[in-house]
């Protein structure tokens, strides 16, 4: 059998037409951006067009936009940048217990330094509370960073509320829409968001490629040192066929937003169905009513996540147990433990599995009673150890 991937929150196979468009970049556009003469003023134009359909996709100006190696340097920009060109007018910082780590990590580092940092505490679907972030909001605080989409259990945050919450406030708003990014319809314009980081290799673009949205006006100590790239906030020849490939994957994304979110809805309804009628015994992690439709996070009662994804990987079928990035990880997820508490059932069984483009309908199936199977072998296993 051919391994079935289902793991696409970690990462996304590339779109040949993205690829084509890297390769013919790489083969015809050999000069810097910054060069004046006539190979670098075509690589500019490459780089500036890029710019334009990305800014056009969220509703934001050209210059708002800033290119980066992916996420996680997005959200120390944005976070890193922000606190220390704002640090005058206070040390006070907000935000939630079920970030990535790329928020987490850098917020960790700056209580080190001295900041004060308040971390959100979120219900048993994932969900922030307005009235904590009220609560926890004082004069000196200059940052609040909630991530738009949950990567792992896929709960979406009240994002347009916190936005028009802060809009009167001096804090700046920064969210990591990494996982949403794609699947969910932004703008900027709409949700009056300051700080916005995304990842192209989550929509079918590269790996190594991303952007941060930086409103007009927004105070930031640039986070790295030396030309004067992307209006002196990001120093560094630019990646003009990365560049260029994730303008492509972004252009799709609009292109085929609404497709690609019944696609994903249908993907979950089979997984699902296909359990129910194999008997399993699980539940959905995650909100009910506000999720990324291509995340599906379930708890299976009586297995252990490290047993189970190593029989699902044996099996041919690929999904994780949560964020790529502690997936070697044997600490239970951060995520559910903020949402069920320490030492929960849900924080050692359950794991996450993710769609993405042109799934097959017959595939999902497949791949749903392989899991079914793993889950009623180890549970039977389990009973059999207990009576032993």
């Amino acid at each position: 059998m051919d391994p079935i991937y289902l793991d696409h929150a970690a990462t996304t196979p590339i779109d040949p037409e993205v690829l084509q468009v890297m390769v013919e970049t790489y083969q015809t556009v050999v000069g810097n951006p910054s060069s004046i003469h006539s190979f670098g003023r075509q690589a500019r134009k490459i780089v500036d067009d890029s710019r334009h359909v990305i800014a056009k996709y969220i509703g934001a100006r050209s210059r708002e936009i800033v290119f980066t190696s992916g996420g996680t340097e997005g959200d120390n920009i944005a976070i890193l940048g922000t606190v220390f060109a704002n640090s005058h007018k206070g040390k006070h910082i907000i935000t939630s217990k079920i970030e990535h780590h790329g928020v987490l990590k850098t917020c960790e580092y700056l209580e080190s330094q001295g900041f004060e940092i308040d971390y959100l505490d979120v219900d048993r679907t994932g969900r922030i509370s307005l009235d904590e972030l009220k609560s926890k909001l004082r004069d000196d605080t200059i940052l609040v960073s909630i991530m738009f989409g949950n990567n792992e259990v896929g709960t979406i945050q009240p994002i347009r509320e916190i936005a028009h919450l802060l809009a009167d406030h001096q804090a700046y708003f920064h969210t990591d829409v990494v996982q949403a990014f794609g699947t969910v319809d932004m703008d900027v314009k709409d949700t009056p968001i300051d700080l916005l980081s995304m990842a192209g290799h989550k929509i079918g673009g590269p790996k190594g490629i991303g952007f941060i949205y930086i409103r007009d006006g927004i105070s930031l100590q640039p986070y790295t040192h030396g030309g004067d790239q992307e209006r002196k906030r990001r120093a560094g020849t630019e990646n003009v066929p990365e560049i260029a490939g994730l303008a492509r994957a972004v252009e799709k994304v609009g292109e085929h937003l609404h497709e690609r979110i019944q696609e994903n809805l249908k993907a979950r309804r089979i997984i699902l169905e296909t359990l129910d009628a194999e008997h399993v015994d699980y539940k959905v992690n995650g909100s009910p009513e506000h999720y990324l439709p291509q995340v599906l996070n379930l708890y299976f009662p009586g297995t252990r996540v490290e047993t189970l994804l190593t029989k699902l990987d044996l099996a041919g079928v690929a999904v994780s147990s949560g964020s790529a990035c502690t997936a070697g990880s044997i600490e239970p997820s951060h995520v559910l433990t903020a949402m069920f508490g320490k030492g929960a059932p849900e924080t050692g069984s359950s794991i996450r599995i993710s769609f993405g483009e042109s799934m097959d309908e017959e595939r999902l199936q497949e791949a749903g009673k392989i899991i079914a199977g793993s889950v009623h072998d180890l549970v039977s296993l389990g009973k059999a150890g207990e009576s032993i």
